[in-house]
């Protein structure tokens, strides 16, 4: 097993891989900017390294500072948790050239599916449903508009090296097309410094379903099925449960032999999430691919009963799954929350110091997080505070536990969206299971919503 692990990463994540070495026998290495000396997870690793100031481009994405790190310490690997550079194709290449294994994909998985272009071409060729739309980029307004005329408005524009809702625009008339156009390449370029674009037809209610997959070095590929992601505002998922309320057996089992068999015929390595829109004639479409663990990976631990950040070490090491398809039984429900230092109306981040901290407890509740009294969220990096995450023997009751713990999490001294959270879970829609990706949207906009979630703000502590 490896000897040391330095986590490329900050916050909830790098101590959720501190917590799994530990558990393996591993020393571990936290970088960290100026700003997060303080931090837990710099508390509670082996050994620590200051790679920068708080900008993340000279600290946690500065790649000759994390890997000088990495050989000051000796560290025998490099775990990117997400965001940052856990997709940077060139990060993993350079790893493996001085000898340090980076925990994750090979840097040609990273490559392939880092480019929406050529993740759809991939997909198509590997055998997944893909919704109609351009072969490849379109170059102009006029490319576009031909595409858009071909496969039926709405369409949506989507930046090729995207993600997190960068880059996209949704048209509905070919008059507004050219104006969207250049919006979306140019929040391309700004996001990505690529302003590439391609095409598809939009689906005007779709769920967002994604399809957990874990491979090894030895070609041994299996799904642990599948989380709903549908809660999501400007493309950026709040809530996510598993398993989803929208899928039947039979469904479920399709989406994962369909999803396994591409991964094989890609040759993956590691853990990955394959991402697809549902629609409402349940049918399904490939949307892309995240070769890394996931923020809401929680969830499905929780109810497949699987470590799959100690997995993520095993199998980059060499190991093979401890696991066959046919032991893989969903257990139970499980939903999370994420928890975010922001106006819970606005959505405005909400840095500064937090004066109180209470996390809920009891019977299948868990709280991912490194925040803690007198911690100071800060304005250079995403705003997520914590994760909670309730695990019950049914949907029903797993949304009753996380109302519940919801009421008893405690924050002083900024702003968070728990209210939000409080709000979502009440609405009827949420509890029978029949929403979309336009839930948060219609929450907001309607007066009971609206209402519902004021009075959130005014009884949260």
């Amino acid at each position: 097993m490896f000897k040391k692990v330095l986590i490329a990463n900050r916050g909830e994540i790098a101590l959720r891989v501190i917590r799994a070495c530990r558990e393996l026998g591993i020393a571990t290495v936290a970088v960290h900017s100026t700003a997060d000396a303080n931090a837990l997870h710099v508390r509670f690793a082996d050994e620590s390294v200051c790679i920068g100031p708080p900008a993340s481009k000279e600290s946690y994405l500065n790649i000759p500072q994390l890997l000088s790190a990495a050989e000051i310490t000796r560290a025998d690997a490099i775990h990117p948790g997400y965001g940052f550079l856990s997709e940077n194709a060139e990060f993993a290449e350079v790893c493996e050239n001085c000898k340090i294994r980076f925990i994750g994909p090979r840097p040609e998985m990273l490559r392939l599916m880092g480019n929406k272009v050529r993740a759809r071409a991939a997909a198509r060729e590997a055998g997944l449903p893909l919704l109609p739309g351009s072969p490849g980029t379109v170059k102009d307004p006029r490319e576009a508009e031909a595409f858009a005329r071909e496969i039926g408005f709405p369409v949506i524009l989507k930046a090729a090296a995207g993600g997190g809702g960068k880059g996209m625009k949704i048209v509905r008339e070919p008059g507004a097309l050219a104006q969207a156009f250049s919006t979306a390449q140019a929040e391309a370029i700004a996001s990505f410094a690529n302003g590439d674009l391609y095409i598809e037809r939009y689906v005007e209610k779709p769920r967002h379903i994604e399809i957990q997959i874990v491979a090894d070095e030895h070609g041994n590929i299996i799904h642990l099925n599948e989380r709903e992601c549908s809660v999501q505002r400007r493309h950026q998922k709040l809530i996510e449960e598993s398993p989803s309320p929208a899928l039947s057996p039979e469904l479920r089992k399709k989406m994962g032999d369909v999803s396994v068999q591409a991964m094989k015929k890609l040759a993956y390595n590691n853990v990955g999430t394959i991402e697809y829109l549902l629609d409402e004639r349940g049918e399904f479409y490939f949307m892309e691919m995240n070769t890394r663990i996931q923020v809401e990976h929680p969830v499905t631990e929780l109810v497949m009963g699987i470590d799959l950040v100690r997995e993520q070490i095993r199998m980059a090491y060499g190991h093979p799954l401890r696991f066959k398809q046919e032991d893989i039984q969903i257990r139970g429900h499980a939903i999370e929350c994420r928890v975010n230092a922001e106006d819970p109306i606005t959505f405005a981040p909400w840095p500064g110091k937090i004066t109180g901290y209470s996390v809920p407890g009891g019977y299948g509740v868990r709280v991912d997080s490194a925040a803690y009294e007198n911690y100071t969220v800060l304005p250079y990096y995403d705003s997520l505070l914590s994760k909670l995450i309730v695990y019950a023997e049914d949907r029903e009751t797993a949304i009753r536990r996380m109302q519940r713990a919801l009421g008893e999490y405690v924050v002083e001294g900024i702003r968070t969206n728990i209210p939000f959270h409080r709000a979502a879970l009440a609405e009827e829609s949420f509890q029978e299971g029949q929403y979309d990706t336009r839930f948060v949207e219609r929450l907001l906009a309607s007066e009971t919503g609206h209402r519902r979630l004021k009075k959130a703000v005014e009884e949260t502590p």
